[in-house]
């Protein structure tokens, strides 16, 4: 079954762009990517996914059923962190908890527990003594506490220190072992390239790439370091050029034998050449235009 099915997505803010034409299937189970730089519509499409927002035109269908028809029997099923949680002021960590669950009719006490727990996070502050940081881990907690069938993820890891990340994205890998369906919006690429199987990249509110990550990665471009000096004046399918006191480095999609019989030519004392990271992947998609897999 498929978890998340977006057909023809598009919407517009009066005259200003948000989305426009996505198409998108995420299948039950997976973990993936939404990828994309702030202002992209990452967020948009999110909230009308949800049913937050309405859309101009187009579907969505969360496990087969249309959100404008059943989105309270849905949201029972999804966990979702919006990239800024706002919560009431005057209120305790363990209340906000509380009111979460019990909006969802659901017994949470002790997933909320063992969660506060690996998130260090402080029960018995009120939320306008907390950091943004760990108003991000209440917002966590309170997406994942009632064990939901698909989370929803918007920027989540912002404001989490790096070992706060690493046990969130630990525990996000557990419940992704267990069956739930993760949807990770993100513009951090390595969260994407170390977590998720399959990722989207948008662009200007339009979907640009859609694919394994690795067939993402899979690029005709390669890094070439050079330690050493060479000329490479003259020579075409050079990018994202580096050069340093030691030498220089950048992408090339040129002919290799040229590269090669160039650097005969130097006096270059080391080589690599090595895939390109999905960083640098994802500027190509965003400097050349991309096509939409």
């Amino acid at each position: 079954m498929d978890a998340i099915q977006i057909s023809k997505l598009t919407k517009y803010y009066g005259k200003a762009r948000g989305i426009m034409d996505l198409d998108l299937t995420v299948k039950a189970g997976e973990f993936f990517g939404f990828i994309g730089p702030n202002g992209a519509g990452k967020s948009t499409t999110i909230r009308t996914m949800l049913g937050l927002i309405r859309p101009t035109s187009g579907q969505v269908q969360i496990f087969g059923t249309d959100i404008r028809t059943d989105r309270e029997t849905i949201m029972s099923r999804v966990g979702y962190l919006p990239s800024e949680a706002v919560f009431y002021h005057g209120m305790k960590v363990r209340d906000i908890l509380k009111l979460s669950a019990d909006l969802r009719k659901k017994d949470c006490k002790r997933d909320a527990e063992q969660l506060c727990e690996r998130l260090q996070l402080d029960v018995s502050r009120k939320v306008e003594e907390l950091s943004f940081g760990n108003r991000k881990k209440v917002g966590i907690v309170c997406a994942l506490q009632h064990s939901p069938e698909l989370l929803i993820l918007d920027e989540p890891t912002s404001g989490l220190d790096p070992l706060m990340q690493r046990e969130f994205f630990s525990i996000l890998r557990e419940r992704n072992q267990e069956g739930t369906t993760i949807f990770l919006s993100s513009h951090v690429l390595s969260e994407i390239q170390r977590n998720c199987s399959r990722a989207a990249i948008i662009r200007e509110g339009r979907l640009i790439a859609c694919g394994s990550v690795e067939e993402l990665s899979r690029t005709s471009a390669k890094r070439v370091s050079i330690h050493g000096s060479v000329n490479l004046d003259g020579i075409t399918g050079i990018r994202d050029r580096m050069e340093t006191e030691e030498g220089v480095s950048f992408l090339y999609s040129g002919d290799i034998n040229c590269l090669v019989r160039l650097l005969a030519q130097g006096d270059v004392k080391d080589l690599s050449v090595a895939e390109p990271d999905l960083e640098e992947i994802f500027l190509h998609y965003y400097e050349d235009g991309g096509e939409k897999a």
